[in-house]
This record gives C-alpha cells, structure tokens and sequence, in this order.
C-alpha cells in the first residue's frame, strides 16, 4: 500500500521526468539544471550520443539537437523503485525526430528504455545517472 509520501514521491519523479522531455524537445538547456544533479553522469552512447558529466552533455545537447527541425520525446510506462532518499526508474521512451533537407522531411525514430539514479535533494527529486538503453531505430 502506498502511503502519501510515496504517491507524492511517484508524482513528482513523473514531473521530472517530463521536464527532461520539455527541456530536449523546446531547446530550453537550463531546464535540465532542474532535472539533474550537476554531478550527474549521462549515456547517451547507445543512440550514438556521448556520455560524460553533465555540464559537457548539456553542451553537447545544446549544439546537436538543433539539427533536427522537431523533436518529441514520449514517455510511457514507468518502473519506480523507491528506497528512501534515492530511487531507480526505468521509463520506456520513443522518439521520433524529423530533419528537413529542401523541401523533404525525413524522420529518425527510435525507442527504448531511460534508466535514472535519482536522489531526493532539497530542491527535489534530481537524476544523479541516466543510461540509455536503445530497442528499435526506424
């Protein structure tokens, strides 16, 4: 049975998770200020990104993702463990993306799973480690 602090912990953990999807997808880099912690460690190596701390991925993110004239990260089920102050989460993720080369759009999409290390600080819930785990690319 889940008592109040773990619904709301579940609640705020699922905000988080989409202001990670509104950051990426609006270009609003210092959202993720409020996603991650600035010690926090990305993968994003299996859809061919980099991995590193995150102010050098936010860097990255920043001068990458522009190439693609839309993006939309869709979040959908989630894993959330609880453990006190920490929690692992494991959400199922697509992502389609569409370039324009002249007149013609082309669209990359891809899926798989995001796996966060989150810890409770005093501003919230932040991801001190994300892995990208890719199933399928079209």
């Amino acid at each position: 049975m889940l008592d109040t602090r773990r619904l709301s912990d579940r609640i705020e953990i699922a905000d988080l998770l989409t202001t990670y999807t509104r950051a990426v997808d609006t270009g609003e880099w210092d959202l993720l200020d409020t996603v991650f912690t600035p010690d926090a460690r990305i993968d994003y190596t299996a859809t061919g990104g980099i991995q590193g701390a995150f102010p050098e991925v936010k860097a990255w993110l920043a001068e990458v993702l522009p190439s693609f004239a839309r993006r939309q990260h869709l979040l959908c089920q989630s894993a959330v463990v609880l453990d006190g102050d920490a929690a692992t989460v494991t959400v199922y993720f697509a992502n389609p993306m569409v370039t324009v080369r002249g007149d013609v759009e082309h669209l990359f999409a891809c899926g798989g799973y995001y796996h966060h290390d989150l810890v409770r600080t005093p501003a919230g819930w932040r991801s001190r480690r994300v892995t990208q785990e890719l199933v399928w690319t079209r």
